[in-house]
């Protein structure tokens, strides 16, 4: 086995490209991994785990990477960043205002995305198309440009009564999703809520909340050679060595032949990668 690098595990970095192309952030430098499909690769979890934020060593990450003290008083971890709909920044309450402004009072891009059959879903205007490939999403569709993170919330919130919210992970690694006219769904859903997204629109002003009738869908291809049959997870806090033929990458997932694993998921995580 040869080292191909170690450190403080980030989410992988993604290009939008045919397929998809990823590198995975260890320590200060980051390795391509699209070149180790149908290699052996070994992960070793080396026993640490340093806050992404502060440095701190702790013994569990929380909210992805933050050691505890970080995770009750940074606003990136405050509950409205899941549900944005409860944003609490005009109550004077934000952990950070100036955080955010930075990351909350800027456009946001409201669309659709088929990982597991259609979900909506919000991201900012600059994670886009990002945002969609860490979903493991093969197609993506614009549908609302907002000028707040609370105003994608609101939509989300209103258009999630008839679609799902959320990704359906295991059926999106084994690969079994149908393609969607999305521009059809997304036609039915404006129709059954015309009524809601009347009243934000008197409520915000129609210069914050834009429709983009016009938008066109992505489709993304990702780098598998075969996806699972069965998704068995690997978990580096019960089993700190893992090892397996890459078979494939989706999402923030590495396919081996021996499971999945979920590279996000162990963001701050001092680790080894090697491959043969």
């Amino acid at each position: 086995m040869q080292l191909l690098g170690s450190g403080s595990v980030s989410k992988m970095k993604t290009t939008l490209a045919e397929p998809v192309e990823y590198r995975l952030p260890l320590g200060d430098s980051e390795v391509a991994m699209n070149p180790l499909l149908s290699k052996k690769i070994h992960i070793r979890y080396l026993g640490a785990i340093n806050c992404t934020h502060c440095g701190r060593k702790t013994n569990k990450s929380f909210s992805q990477g933050y050691c505890y003290p970080c995770f009750k008083k940074l606003p990136q971890c405050d509950t409205c960043i899941m549900s944005p709909e409860k944003c609490h920044f005009q109550e004077g309450t934000c952990r950070d205002a100036a955080w955010g402004e930075a990351n909350c009072f800027t456009p946001h891009i409201v669309y659709l995305a088929n990982s597991s059959g259609v979900k909506v879903g919000i991201t900012r205007g600059t994670q886009v198309p990002t945002r969609w490939i860490d979903q493991g999403a093969v197609q993506a569709l614009p549908i609302f440009r907002v000028q707040t993170r609370l105003q994608s919330g609101l939509i989300e919130r209103l258009l999630g009564e008839y679609v799902a919210d959320k990704t359906n992970w295991r059926a999106m690694l084994k690969g079994q999703v149908d393609e969607l006219d999305l521009a059809v769904v997304r036609d039915e859903l404006m129709a059954k809520c015309a009524q809601g997204i009347e009243g934000l629109l008197e409520q915000h002003g129609v210069q914050a909340l834009q429709a983009i009738d016009n938008g066109e869908a992505i489709n993304i291809n990702y780098p598998v050679i075969e996806y699972p049959t069965k998704v068995v997870t690997h978990n580096l806090d019960k089993t700190p060595e893992v090892e397996g033929v890459l078979l494939g990458i989706k999402g923030q997932y590495l396919i081996l032949d021996t499971g999945v694993i979920n590279m996000r998921k162990y963001t701050a995580y001092q680790i080894e990668l090697s491959s043969e």
